[in-house]
């Protein structure tokens, strides 16, 4: 048994874990009130969940991306979660997440899908050798580094806001800190993003850089 054939299920497993994290813990129901649950629950979706089982299925028989390139462009596909992530992030759609169930499940799905979606848009798509597609590559550089800069930037932004954008919000008790304020939960919320899914999407980006590097193109006919 090769290495790849190992890694694979450890990968879905681990995506797996994550989702049972974010979606069976206590998260969901911290999220109603905790900005930074809320976060938490999104990083775990799109920056541990959506990377570990694309990263899975990728160059599989489950890959979805040879079958479909068209459907897994990743430009496309971040330009997308980009809409949605900013969107949800709006005052009235997360109030919604966090005053009804299906807002949540809404909200959560679609950053989960997008997740997915643009990992396997950048990972996805083997050639008949099993070797990544230098295009698909490249584009899989630039999108998972358009990525991390939208997701670094709203997380700046929520992090150094001087008000609260969600008065919603009511804190809550960080252990061995004392009460948080809604402003406060804000900012670790912010930070949170900022760290994680801006670190995780530059991750992405620098190994398929690495890739293109030491991968030599493909001879002509």
């Amino acid at each position: 048994m090769n290495a790849s054939a190992i890694r694979s299920p450890l990968l879905i497993a681990g995506g797996l874990c994550a989702l049972g994290v974010a979606w069976i813990g206590p998260l969901p129901r911290a999220a109603e009130g905790a900005f930074t649950a809320h976060m938490a629950m999104h990083m775990l979706n799109v920056a541990i969940a959506a990377p570990l089982l694309a990263l899975g299925v990728a160059g599989t028989r489950l890959d979805p991306a040879p079958a479909a390139p068209w459907l897994f462009a990743v430009i496309p596909a971040s330009v997308a979660e980009l809409l949605i992530v900013w969107a949800w992030h709006a005052p009235a759609p997360h109030h919604l997440a966090r005053t009804a169930t299906w807002g949540l499940v809404a909200e959560q799905g679609t950053f989960l899908l997008s997740g997915l979606w643009v990992w396997l848009s950048a990972f996805g798509g083997r050639t008949d050798r099993g070797v990544r597609d230098r295009g698909r590559s490249a584009a899989g550089v630039i999108g998972l580094l358009l990525t991390s800069m939208h997701m670094t930037l709203l997380g700046a932004l929520l992090a150094l806001a001087p008000r609260a954008v969600y008065p919603h919000h009511d804190g809550f008790v960080l252990f061995g800190w004392g009460r948080l304020t809604a402003l406060q939960d804000q900012h670790l919320g912010g930070a949170v993003m900022l760290v994680i899914g801006g670190a995780a999407y530059l991750t992405g980006g620098l190994a398929l850089s690495a890739d293109l590097l030491k991968t030599p193109p493909e001879p002509d006919g």
